[in-house]
């Protein structure tokens, strides 16, 4: 299929092409109170500025719900469900077309289209969506093998429950930050002798990045009620780029017995951009093979709900050089969002509109593929040249790291996420 052609000028190899279209939230300086956007190449369509002039004018379905796109996040629309998000979707692709059946809602329509349409660089992001909730699972197969070797030895790298479930812990929602947020070196407490079991209060010597995928919900649960693995995809929304910062040696000395807390907590990077589910349906696929067959409510039955995306990260050092440390893909993932939306509420937890669940560090197979420094430096043991000569086994203040991501092949038809990035401050200093 040729790529859609739209009568705006795009760069083709523009992560928002006209096959994307996904959701975000804005402000500028004549509009400041945060509304959503959709991206469209490097511009912005300004949801709120096209709504007021009428814009949805030929769409009936929307019009009673037209507040949404007033809202300061994306939650009362995400909340109208996914066919009202295709609606929406394919009707302003329609608008955006070439040869679209609706020249006049834009396109021949000066005096909206100069209102309604902004560059993004004159944009300030803000969080996509009101986040109630935030799980972070652990489906990187590669990565759980990787971690349990350097700790526990090739025989007993997986525990006994890895390939039955979607193993998670829960999050902490008020850390997630939208991308371009700096995230400050946590203090905790650390041992610096294994062998002396007292800790010290420290900054984190050994701070790391987590390549990671999260997925929105739009649609609630009620307490009580499992959502069913064929209904579950019908519950989310869209995908973003994830960076779950990590504090490795905080969480060497607290993770037991209740797994991490402190080391986890301080700091979530996503993406500003919601990519939509339906978006992402072309590039739909199936993920690593589990060898063992999965309880019935956990089933997909071959179903394709992982996704095609090409992942990379950047390491740029505080001499402005940049060094590509990982590239992947996101089919490297045991589980499914449908999967761990079902396992996360088979014991009757609800989920909220704007719940968001972290998929785990998504690793390859091969060296260049690790998604976190923790597997890269073998937990400190091996150096990581970069392109500048400098040498990291984990961050250092001063250091961003930048995850993009993108779906297709063909130029013109590429649907991306933009940039998940952000930049390591120095730690507080602590009173004692």
């Amino acid at each position: 299929m040729a790529p859609l052609k739209s009568w705006l000028e795009i760069d083709s190899g523009s992560h928002f092409s006209l096959h994307n279209l996904p959701f975000g939230i804005i402000s500028t300086t004549s509009t400041p109170k945060p509304h959503p956007a959709v991206a469209i190449g490097d511009q912005v369509l300004d949801l709120q500025i096209f709504t007021e002039g009428n814009g949805f004018a030929a769409l009936s379905t929307i019009q009673p719900h037209q507040a949404v796109f007033s809202r300061p996040t994306l939650n009362d629309f995400a909340a109208l469900g996914r066919p009202m998000h295709r609606v929406v979707r394919e009707y302003l692709q329609t608008v955006l077309l070439e040869d679209g059946p609706f020249p006049g809602v834009l396109k021949e329509n000066t005096s909206l289209r100069d209102n309604a349409l902004i560059a993004q660089k004159e944009c300030h992001m803000h969080l996509p969506m009101h986040i109630t909730d935030y799980t972070d699972f652990y489906a990187g197969l590669h990565h759980a093998y990787n971690v349990g070797v350097l700790f526990r030895g090739p025989q007993n790298a997986l525990q006994p429950n890895y390939k039955h479930l979607p193993v998670g812990y829960h999050g902490r929602a008020s850390s997630v930050v939208v991308s371009g947020t700096p995230i400050r070196r946590p203090n905790g407490q650390i041992l610096t002798d294994p062998a002396v079991k007292e800790p010290i209060l420290s900054p984190c010597r050994k701070l790391d990045m987590e390549l990671e995928l999260g997925c929105f919900v739009c649609k609630p649960s009620a307490m009580g009620e499992p959502v069913s693995i064929k209904d579950a995809p019908e519950h989310l929304f869209g995908v973003v780029l994830m960076n779950d910062w990590s504090a490795r040696d905080i969480q060497a000395w607290e993770y037991v017995p209740l797994g991490p807390f402190n080391s986890k907590n301080f700091g979530t990077t996503i993406s500003p951009w919601v990519v939509l589910i339906d978006a992402l349906e072309p590039f739909a696929s199936t993920g690593l093979q589990n060898d063992i067959k999965p309880l019935a409510y956990l089933d997909e039955r071959e179903r394709k709900s992982h996704y095609t995306i090409d992942l990379s990260v950047e390491l740029t050092t505080d001499s402005g050089n940049s060094s590509t440390i990982c590239k992947t893909t996101a089919t490297n993932l045991l589980f499914s969002f449908p999967q761990m939306l079902a396992h996360h509420t088979v014991g009757g937890c609800p989920f909220n509109v704007g719940d968001l669940m972290g998929s785990g560090t998504i690793s390859g197979e091969g060296k260049s593929g690790k998604g976190c420094l923790l597997e890269q430096s073998e937990n400190g043991k091996v150096s990581i040249r970069l392109s500048d000569g400098q040498e990291r086994v984990f961050l250092q203040d001063g250091d961003e790291v930048t995850i993009t991501g993108v779906c297709g092949g063909e130029e013109g038809a590429y649907v991306g996420f933009g940039k998940c990035s952000g930049k390591i401050l120095p730690a507080m200093e602590i009173a004692t």
